[in-house]
């Protein structure tokens, strides 16, 4: 779970850029999107006065196969992805959701082991 400003933004922003779905909306105080393929599920919770934004312990890391392609792809859309840096077998590239959550693409789940 998220704490957030704005719920509707940050579930719009993973839907646009990493194809998550919406679910069926039980309540109003959060949103929860789904994974397509089954993966992870992300629930969005409206943040109180008192949540420091974007100072959290978390950092979402999304697989993605070809770094620079979903790069460029997430620029057309308004996402920019800081420099790509390389890890042992992969390389990943780092940057903020609208609520200054960190996000990071990675090709580590696709490395030659």
């Amino acid at each position: 779970m998220l704490y957030v400003r704005d719920v509707q933004k940050l579930a719009a922003f993973y839907v646009k850029h990493f194809g998550f779905v919406e679910s069926p909306r039980e309540y109003d105080d959060f949103i929860e999107i789904k994974s397509p393929n089954g993966g992870s599920t992300l629930l969005f919770h409206q943040a109180s006065k008192g949540h420091k934004i974007g100072q959290s312990c978390i950092k979402l890391i999304f697989d993605v196969e070809d770094i620079e392609a979903f790069k460029k792809k997430c620029k057309k859309d308004g996402l920019n992805f800081g420099v790509t840096h390389k890890g042992a077998g992969y390389e990943f590239s780092n940057a903020r959701d609208p609520a200054k959550n960190p996000i990071q693409i990675s090709q580590r789940a696709f490395r030659n082991e």
